[in-house]
């Protein structure tokens, strides 16, 4: 229900600049998540039956195109960047699977604020505001996905031999630590 008018120019300044600060706004306040919550796994975060071990990701050849969106976990102080899995690192996969579940809670955050643009879009613009917010953050939630699931399966695997167990116990150790200050 559209309750501010605005003239169609101002209507778009003020959509880009709304979506501009969601996307900024979810970006902090997942960063801001502490490592402890993150270690834990949730509902949000459990592989579906539907996802079929991943199998679904790659029939829609996410390999071929995940390298292609912008990546941003190092975008706020302390952030990681997930282009290159800390593989060197003992801990480094178990951070990288806590790094694409902020990641993921960062998208699923800016996608829904899109029912919100029908306060001063005309019907028709609203709709296009939630397929935006919805289009827009549904590639990046499907790679975290994707790369979790494998990751996961990397550290299940793992665990089964004394190093791996170790790691593991270090990476879900994390429980003190808040923010995305990742030991």
């Amino acid at each position: 229900m559209r309750v501010v008018h605005l003239p169609d120019p101002a209507t778009v300044l003020v959509d880009v600049v709304a979506w501009g600060v969601v996307h900024a706004g979810t970006g902090y306040l997942a960063h801001r998540l502490p490592v402890a919550w993150l270690s834990q796994d949730r509902w949000l975060w459990r592989e579906r039956g539907w996802e079929r071990r991943g199998r679904l990701y790659e029939a829609l050849r996410i390999r071929r195109w995940k390298d292609r969106l912008p990546e941003a976990g190092a975008l706020f102080a302390g952030g990681m960047s997930k282009r290159h899995v800390p593989m060197a690192d003992p801990d480094g996969l178990g951070r990288f699977v806590v790094e694409t579940r902020r990641a993921e809670v960062a998208h699923v955050l800016a996608a829904l604020p899109g029912p919100l643009f029908a306060l001063w879009n005309p019907p028709g613009a609203a709709v296009i505001m939630v397929v935006y917010g919805v289009a827009v953050n549904l590639p990046f939630i499907a790679i975290q996905r994707y790369n979790r699931i494998r990751a996961v399966r990397i550290l299940r695997r793992a665990s089964g031999s004394a190093t791996g167990r170790a790691a593991f116990a270090r990476a879900r150790s994390a429980r003190g630590t808040s923010g995305s200050n990742i030991p």
